[in-house]
């Protein structure tokens, strides 16, 4: 099943509280992975480790250890957030956030994409969403999010909020709320995106390029590390 062919979300299972950094970064990983990787989907939990490390595509870049993902995994199990799938050789992970939060996959796309890389504007969503889901135009982002910024305080309360425009922003920046308040002095002390010259096609171009790159040596790592298990030898990078 792709995530677009997801059953449609069902009245809210999602009893909000603040979820932590690792909480966030898992999830964004799974929702990130359902899409990027489908056949390598649900993630195990060495799949899922690597994926929250990456270095590129994160905002900010953390270096999670396997004890604390295996309990942000297990927290957000608790919130009907991430599912465990049974089966298989090892056990695997996968998010269920539009049935939970009661959102469609577009809204789920946003969410995601904003627990990875942080505040961005509609026109950086649309452009780094691109291999998630094709908006149509800046117009639709901007849609749904100011759907999900008016969402009802008897389905949750709003799940992101459009920040004040930054000194020399032309855009307004848009932030989730998964998290709790956005702090907003540490939101403005980021440095400022500066021009490249480059085009919107180059752009988008080089950004398949480093994605898919990422997500085959993510495969081939998972790959590795259960052929070690299968073999009885020590996992890569271990003693």
């Amino acid at each position: 099943m792709t995530p677009d062919q997801a059953p449609a979300p069902r009245s809210h299972d999602f009893q909000q509280r603040p979820l932590s950094v690792a909480e966030a970064r898992v999830l964004g990983t799974l929702m990130e992975k359902a899409r990027t990787v489908p056949d390598s989907y649900p993630l195990t939990l060495n799949a899922l480790v690597t994926g929250c490390n990456q270095k590129s595509s994160r905002d900010p870049v953390l270096q999670l250890p396997d004890a604390l993902v295996v309990e942000a995994v297990e927290n957000l199990r608790q919130l009907n957030l991430v599912l465990e799938t049974s089966g298989g050789r090892v056990t695997r992970y996968e998010h269920n956030i539009m049935r939970a939060v009661g959102v469609p996959s577009q809204s789920a796309v946003l969410l995601g994409m904003l627990m990875l890389r942080g505040p961005q504007t509609a026109g950086e969503l649309r452009l780094n969403t691109e291999r998630w889901y094709k908006f149509l135009d800046i117009a639709s982002v901007d849609a749904f999010l100011e759907e999900l910024q008016d969402r009802a305080l008897e389905k949750g309360g709003p799940l992101v909020v459009k920040l004040p425009r930054a000194p020399g922003a032309r855009e307004q920046r848009w932030a989730h709320l998964l998290c709790g308040p956005v702090d907003l002095s540490a939101v403005h002390s980021a440095t400022a995106p500066t021009g490249t010259g480059a085009t919107e096609d180059d752009v988008i171009a080089l950004t398949r390029r480093v994605a898919a790159l990422e997500d085959t040596v993510a495969l081939l790592q998972d790959q590795l590390q259960n052929l070690h298990k299968e073999l009885g030898l020590s996992q890569p990078g271990q003693g």
